[in-house]
């Protein structure tokens, strides 16, 4: 056990760092531990015996966190988040981004510079090809210009070609934009754009990692930085993909999470729309060809709640999880299952049940793009 004075060090914090360091201790196994026994430090506390009980861990992951020793390493962590003022997210804490809550392989710590709301009412995640076109910068443009009147936050990966347009044109247009990175916030690869992630973090926008300072930028960290781009957004849009490659592998990623989809569609000739396409083709992806039809099939006109809403409800006895359903709904015209997920702060399966049964009453309609309205 490692001894730590509290007036030096954030002990929770510490622990929390060094739990995602011990090996053969993953993500789910993060979640189920922290879980059982509350926290991180509480975990490390247990006696090997009831580590062992968990299930999942058994003895030789049990034995993994007993054995740990490496805590100079989270200290030393510790260090370059308070130096370089870098927020550091837990699965535990309020402003870890509830949307990434609801993935089975969330990370359990995130490390975060910047000041936008990773839990903001609307993120839309906008990805393509590192090669792109005119028409691709385009797209881009207009689709980021004619979303900046909807208070939405853009995210994408910080990648060359269409991802470092889309966070070019929402500093434009007054969106703050977010980029996940595969490495550690020590660093910006590439390189070449350390200018825009500086321009990100000063218009309101940010930067986001599951990856400690010093993790290079290795080839095999960039599909889980796409489930981040994917968890932490309500959709996903790719503009200009090939059939291969991390947008690709970012959509397949949103459609696992029940996410929407968006593909902007391209010649039938352009190998640099033959992802897209095929995603159209294949159902996997929604054509969208303006932003217009994003906000509708996501529910996110504004429009005014009528009395209708209330007297559906009239004489009808709902359960207490019903009313919770019921109450999100009147608020606006249509909300997303992710929203209602995120906000009722019900299990799934107990939204999934209440929703079902305020269908049959009549109460709740459902609506393209796994909408729901009254």
């Amino acid at each position: 056990m490692c001894i730590i004075d509290d007036l030096m060090m954030p002990t929770e914090l510490l622990y929390q760092l060094a739990l995602t360091q011990v090996p053969n201790i993953g993500y789910v196994h993060t979640r189920t531990l922290v879980q059982h026994f509350g926290s991180a430090s509480a975990v490390f506390a247990a006696k090997q015996s009831l580590l062992e009980k968990i299930e999942g861990v058994g003895s030789v992951r049990a034995g993994s966190i007993k054995s740990f020793n490496k805590f100079k390493e989270a200290e030393t962590e510790i260090n370059f988040i308070g130096k370089y003022n870098i927020q550091p997210l837990f699965i535990t804490d309020a402003a870890y981004p509830k949307r990434l809550l609801h993935c089975y392989d969330a990370p359990a710590l995130l490390f975060y510079k910047g000041t936008a709301n990773l839990n903001a009412s609307k993120i839309v995640a906008i990805v393509g090809t590192r090669n792109n076109t005119e028409y691709g910068k385009h797209v881009t443009e207009k689709l980021v210009k004619d979303l900046s009147a909807h208070d939405l936050i853009i995210v994408s990966g910080l990648a060359y070609g269409i991802d470092a347009f889309a966070h070019k044109c929402s500093i434009k247009h007054d969106i703050p934009t977010v980029g996940v990175v595969g490495h550690g916030l020590d660093q910006i690869y590439p390189a070449a754009h350390s200018g825009l992630a500086k321009d990100m973090i000063k218009h309101g926008g940010g930067l986001l990692t599951e990856y400690k300072s010093t993790t290079p930028p290795d080839k095999h960290n960039f599909p889980g930085r796409n489930r981040i781009v994917a968890g932490i957004s309500d959709a996903t849009v790719l503009v200009e993909t090939g059939i291969k490659g991390g947008s690709m592998i970012t959509a397949e990623i949103a459609n696992s999470y029940n996410r929407d989809v968006f593909a902007v569609p391209g010649k039938v000739t352009d190998t640099k729309s033959e992802g897209c396409n095929h995603l159209i083709k294949t159902n996997k992806a929604v054509l969208l060809t303006d932003a217009a039809e994003l906000v509708s099939i996501m529910g996110w006109e504004e429009k005014k709640i009528t009395s209708k809403k209330q007297q559906k409800e009239l004489f009808v006895e709902l359960s207490d999880d019903e009313k919770a359903i019921v109450s999100l709904l009147q608020q606006k015209e249509s909300v997303h299952i992710d929203e209602i997920n995120l906000k009722s702060g019900m299990s799934t399966s107990a939204v999934a049940a209440a929703i079902l049964n305020l269908e049959m009453q009549g109460i709740v309609r459902a609506l393209p793009g796994k909408m729901y309205t009254m």
